[in-house]
């Protein structure tokens, strides 16, 4: 069985400075991720380490209070818990500013309680978390950090994110092309009145009624071009995203599992989605590992199923360098005791 010495990990990933860690609820993906953001910032390497989880447990891990602003942890070590809830408020307040500057103002009651119901819409958090993480991520990459990394929702929510900025490229795409279809419409339907206009000034005919107002006459075309620059920011926001996260040089995904039944089942449906999405994850870390050498019969026995696990493990993970992380006597929390839990044994 080849399970590599957990320091090991920092050194494999030195060279990439974005990670996300991901992986089943429960299994360890907080302590993992932090302990790399910690690592590297004790060796005086900037670093940022940004949560996505809405078990907002990345704080307590540090043992700092964090929100959805940046807070400095050390002088090398800065971190984000990102509140879903602040984010789908932001994210829709700028949805309907965009609107605003276009829509006909009768129209923006009906519009604002339309935007009130879809904050509750399946994916509306998903979208929103979604550009928020990309915000950050093309953000941090500009920043000059020599590592990112992202402590991620449980497994589903995590693949879903990685792979959601071609979905989101591709369906902003669409409304572009919408945008510029009206755009057409609303030239010819100008023509025309315009044609109209002048007609009906060389017959000078009063006994006709004035022309009726073409609606697509918009005068003020600078609304729909405002509208069309925020797709055109969001679409570049995404294609920057995406390049970053298919970029193997740049981006590397670890996988936390246990030595369980569940965590196995479910890391080899990541592995194969990952997979089919050309994102093959970089490493795999086994936490929560008993030591086989136990004196008491139930750890004993608990050791013994680990061990007969990790030949399942170690078989279906050819490809991938395994990590393990032994069970601590106690929690590991703050900068100094995760930082250790890294460091190489003397």
């Amino acid at each position: 069985m080849a399970l590599y010495p957990l320091h090991g990990l920092v050194d494999q990933l030195a060279t990439q400075p974005i990670i996300f860690v991901g992986g089943k609820g429960g299994v360890g993906k907080t302590t993992t991720a932090a302990a790399l953001a910690s690592y590297y910032a004790g060796q005086q390497q900037k670093t940022l380490i940004v949560s996505t989880d809405p078990a907002h447990s990345l704080g307590d891990v540090l043992k700092v209070r964090l929100n959805n602003e940046k807070t400095a942890i050390t002088p090398y070590l800065d971190a984000i818990e990102l509140n879903p809830d602040v984010i789908v408020d932001a994210h829709f307040a700028q949805v309907e500013r965009t609107i605003t500057a276009y829509a006909n103002p009768d129209m923006m009651p009906k519009i604002r309680k339309h935007l009130r119901l879809s904050k509750s819409a399946p994916g509306a958090q998903e979208a929103a978390m979604l550009e928020s993480m990309c915000q950050h991520l093309v953000a941090a990459a500009d920043a000059n950090y020599e590592h990112i990394i992202f402590d991620t929702a449980p497994t589903g929510h995590t693949l879903r994110l990685l792979v959601l900025p071609e979905m989101m490229g591709a369906w902003t795409d669409g409304l572009l092309s919408q945008q510029r279809r009206q755009a057409k419409l609303r030239s010819v339907a100008t023509h025309l009145d315009r044609h109209n206009q002048k007609d009906s000034s060389q017959k000078k005919d009063k006994t006709q009624p004035n022309n009726i107002a073409n609606p697509f006459a918009e005068k003020k075309s600078d609304r729909w071009e405002q509208a069309v620059s925020v797709l055109e920011k969001r679409k570049e926001l995404f294609r920057q995203a995406g390049a970053l996260l298919h970029d193997r040089q740049q981006t590397a995904i670890v996988l936390v599992m246990t030595a369980d039944v569940l965590p196995l089942a479910e890391t080899k449906r990541a592995i194969e989605q990952l997979e089919d999405s050309k994102l093959t994850p970089a490493a795999i870390v086994i936490n929560q590992l008993i030591a086989p050498a136990q004196s008491d019969e139930f750890w004993r026995h608990r050791a013994e199923r680990q061990q007969q696990l990790m030949y399942d493990i170690d078989k279906s993970f050819t490809s991938y360098p395994l990590y393990p992380i032994y069970l601590q006597q106690t929690d590991v929390r703050g900068t100094e005791a995760l930082s250790a839990l890294l460091q190489p044994l003397s």
